[in-house]
This record gives structure tokens, C-alpha cells and sequence, in this order.
């Protein structure tokens, strides 16, 4: 009898049946009672028979978890915040991951309301008149920053408490972290929709082509440039968003793309090879995901155009004015909202400081805010339609200082910026948003040299030291942009 039940668990479990303990992820309930008499145990667990029937007994798990590790996420042992609930169960975040909450913990399991309301349509910009959501992993790595400061300073805690407040976006930079963040963070803008009765914008950045950032060290991706690989990202990232987005259709939504990507085509094509490989597949990822997500009224597109000192002069703007404007074109009937700016990036939004002269290599936008009136004046000019802007003052609130303007590696001395905000600047209604698209206290790269990550720029002088992995918290540069912020949080 017991080799039958094999059979038909391993069944149960390559279908991942909704589990509320370990063995229903096999097909067969929780006995109701830890007591109940064991009558087999096996390598899954101790099994008894309830009503004819095999019910696992959940007090001794030998995996050492609950049903969730067979999804390949832990038991939460200490997190009571539910973020997202599925057919499986309650989720929270412990150490930056999912895990599964104790139900029986959590009387109100299943009260989120997930329902789907009608065809919502964009208007303008969509960052006006709709509730930011806040991102939850990143809450969760606030509060193990604020764990890791010292009992004493207070004013330093006070205003990592503050940051929590405040959006930021979710970053979809792998296919494995855009199938486990994107679904479960619109699912948590919808139910947080459905429960104030106001809509809740979700910003999501898109950063997965074939041969990205031209292969750089720190921040190079999962795929590669070739014909496989660019198959892959239709089909494994770009399908799957597409397929979320449709499902989700009630809500506003935002999807900054592919930064770095088309700036380098603008700037890198002649003096870098991995961006001459890579140009095609830039163009035809550009293409198929403008087609794509462009048809959803409730999707908002920027395309990323560096910043200031990237495409600031005067030649590089009117060959980026071409390049985007062929891009757009070649999405149609694919709609773009428009452009973000500063991406991850430190340049100030204002510099009274600097003008057009040899310490800027004679660039005339040597700041963010005269860069985007430029680039509006360059990008109407080329014909393209809808031109708007957002702008990442994640890290721009406290001026570093450079020793040349392409350096971008966890620069010392920045500051958390201006806030996120809709129509944040008088007199430039075709500014949409100040937003934090990067999360502060993420690194840009290790400074570690015997890396293989490990890019140039890291250990340049400017770079603080030492540095995890791109994407690990970095809990010096945090706390440096808390103490600089501007304004003061």
C-alpha cells in the first residue's frame, strides 16, 4: 500500500497541490492531531491513517521545515508580517526570502481580497493622483540595517525608520527574480488597492537583455549575446511579464527598461566589441517588449537614457535623438510614455557650480535638470510624440565628488535625494516623477579584486571600501546616505 502512496506523492508533488503542511504537498491532509498513532515513517515524514485514509502527523518534520520546503522556500520562524498569500498559504520575508508563515498563527488567512477588477486605463502621467507601493523586501533589509546600529545613535535609526515610507522599484534583473518578485508584489499592490479603495502604482524595471551592460564585470547578466539567449528572453522573461501584466489589468503600473542599454549603443558601439555584438539583440529586445508591453493601457514605459555626463553633449544627444526614435518606431504600435534618467546614478539634479567649460569636458548639461530639458527639446525634435521624463533621485541628494564623471561605482559621499514625487519641478510639465528607482544600500560592485566581478571603477578612489557584490546590501554606504540626505530625512 505504502508503494502506491509513493507513486501518487511524487505525482502530488511535481503538481505542488496547495499545502497547508508538509504531506498535502504530497496529496494526503494533516492528521488533525500531533498525537495521532504513527504508522509508517519514511524520509518524508511520520504518517498515520485518519478516516481510511494517510494524513501526515506535522510534529516531526525531518526535513527540518514545513510543506514549503518542497517549493524550495523555508518556514518563517520569527517574521509575523504577511506580505502575499497564494494558494499555498501566507508568505512573509526573513533574511532577504520568502518563507511560508504558520497559519495557525495568523487568524486571518485568506481575508486579502485578490480579486481582479475591470480594464484599467492610464491618463497622463501615471505617476499623478495614485498611492506609490511601498516595496517589501526592501522594508525587510531596512529593518536588518536599523538592527545592525548601534543602541545609542537614535537619530541614525529615526531616519532609516523613515525610509520604509518611501517606494522604490523591483528590480526583474534575473528570470528567477522576475518570476518570484512580480506576481507576488502585484498581487500586493492589488490587494492593498482593493482594501483602501484607491489605486496603488507598482514601478518594476526590466533588466535582463542578451549581452547586458555590454558583458561589464559588475553588472553583467544571466544571458548572453546570442541567438539562444535572445530566444530565451522572449520567451522565459518577456512572455511571462507580458502574461502578468494582462492578468493584472486593474491597476497602474510602470516599467522603467533595460538601463544602460541603448546609451551604449549611443556612445559604445565603435570603442567596446561586446557592444557591437550586442546591438542587435538590443534593438530586437527593445523592439518585441515595446510591442508587447506598449499595448497595455495600464503599463507606462521610460526608456533609459543615461545621464548628464553620458549623453550630455551636444553630439551624443542628437545621435541618441535618432537611435530612440528608431527604437520607438520599430515597437509599433507599441506606446512609450517616456525616458528615465539617472538611473542608479549620482549626478545632481541641480549644480550652480558647473557650467560648460574644461572641468566638465565641455558638456552642456553638466546637471540632471538641464540634461532633461535638452534631451525634451532634442527628442521633440526628432519626432517623437509622447516625450516625458522620469528622474532616479535615489542618490543625487548630497554632490560627490568625482575625479571624472564616469565614475559610478558606490561613490563616497552621496546622499538619499529628493523624495518620490509626481510633477515635482514648476514649469516642467513634461517631468512626470522624481522616484527612487534604485534601492539605496544595494552596492554597485565588489571591491574585491580577486573577483571575477570585480570592475576597475570599484577600487577607484572614489569608491568606498570595502564593497559586497553588486546587489548586496552595503551597510556602511547606507548609513552614509541616511546622515547625507537632502533633503534631511
Amino acid at each position: 500500500m505504502k508503494a502506491s502512496l509513493a507513486l501518487t506523492a511524487i505525482a502530488a508533488l511535481a503538481a505542488k497541490a496547495s499545502a497547508a503542511c508538509w504531506s498535502e504537498a504530497y496529496g494526503y491532509p494533516c492528521c488533525s492531531s500531533a498525537s495521532t498513532k504513527v504508522i509508517y515513517t519514511d524520509s518524508d515524514g511520520e504518517w498515520g491513517v485518519e478516516n481510511g485514509n494517510w494524513c501526515g502527523i506535522s510534529k516531526d518534520d525531518p526535513r527540518g521545515g514545513c510543506f514549503s520546503d518542497t517549493l524550495g522556500y523555508p518556514c518563517c520562524t520569527s517574521t509575523t508580517n504577511v506580505i502575499y498569500t497564494d494558494s499555498y498559504g501566507r508568505w512573509g520575508i526573513e533574511n532577504s526570502n520568502w518563507c511560508i508563515l504558520d497559519d495557525s498563527s495568523n487568524p486571518g488567512y485568506g481575508s486579502d481580497d485578490y480579486t481582479v477588477g475591470s480594464q484599467y486605463s492610464l491618463s497622463g502621467n501615471p505617476f499623478a493622483g495614485h498611492k506609490f507601493y511601498v516595496n517589501p523586501y526592501y522594508v525587510d533589509k531596512v529593518d536588518k540595517a536599523i538592527a545592525q546600529m548601534y543602541d545609542y545613535d537614535s537619530s541614525l535609526k529615526f531616519k532609516a525608520e523613515k525610509m520604509k515610507e518611501y517606494s522604490n522599484a523591483i528590480w526583474l534583473d534575473t528570470i528567477n527574480n522576475m518570476e518570484a518578485w512580480l506576481e507576488r508584489n502585484l498581487k500586493g499592490a492589488l490587494a492593498q488597492q482593493n482594501a483602501e479603495g484607491s489605486r496603488v502604482l507598482t514601478v518594476f524595471v526590466v533588466y535582463d537583455l542578451p549581452g547586458r551592460d555590454c558583458q561589464a564585470l559588475a553588472s553583467n547578466g544571466e544571458l548572453l549575446a546570442n541567438n539562444g539567449d535572445m530566444k530565451r528572453y522572449k520567451s522565459e522573461y518577456i512572455d511571462i511579464i507580458d502574461r502578468r501584466l494582462s492578468t493584472y489589468k486593474s491597476q497602474p503600473i510602470v516599467l522603467v527598461i533595460e538601463p544602460n542599454s541603448l546609451a551604449n549603443l549611443v556612445t559604445n558601439l565603435e570603442n567596446i566589441p561586446a557592444c557591437a555584438d550586442s546591438e542587435k539583440y538590443y534593438l530586437d529586445g527593445h523592439a518585441y517588449l515595446i510591442k508587447k508591453f506598449g499595448s497595455h493601457p495600464h503599463v507606462a514605459m521610460y526608456l533609459d537614457i543615461g545621464h548628464a555626463f553620458w549623453l550630455g553633449w551636444d553630439d551624443k544627444r542628437a545621435s541618441a535623438a535618432k537611435i530612440y526614435s528608431k527604437v520607438i518606431n520599430s515597437g509599433a504600435p507599441g506606446k512609450v510614455r517616456g525616458f528615465a534618467s539617472n538611473v542608479a546614478n549620482y549626478t545632481p539634479w541641480e549644480d550652480p557650480e558647473l557650467s560648460r567649460g574644461p572641468d566638465t569636458e565641455w558638456n552642456p548639461c553638466p546637471d540632471e535638470k538641464r540634461y532633461i530639458k535638452a534631451m525634451y527639446k532634442e527628442f521633440k525634435a526628432a519626432g517623437i510624440s509622447s516625450v516625458y521624463f522620469i528622474e532616479d533621485t535615489s542618490r543625487n541628494g548630497h554632490k560627490t565628488y568625482r575625479n571624472h564623471s564616469g565614475e559610478w561605482c558606490n561613490q563616497m559621499g552621496s546622499g538619499i535625494g529628493a523624495r518620490p514625487k509626481a510633477y515635482p519641478v514648476s514649469g516642467m510639465e513634461y517631468l512626470d516623477a522624481f522616484y527612487w528607482v534604485k534601492p539605496y544600500g544595494e552596492s554597485d560592485g565588489t571591491s574585491d579584486e580577486s573577483d571575477k566581478s570585480f570592475d576597475g571603477y570599484c577600487g577607484h578612489a572614489t569608491a568606498m571600501k570595502p564593497a559586497p557584490e553588486a546587489g548586496q546590501w552595503f551597510q556602511k554606504f547606507f548609513e552614509e546616505g541616511l546622515m547625507n540626505a537632502n533633503p534631511p530625512l
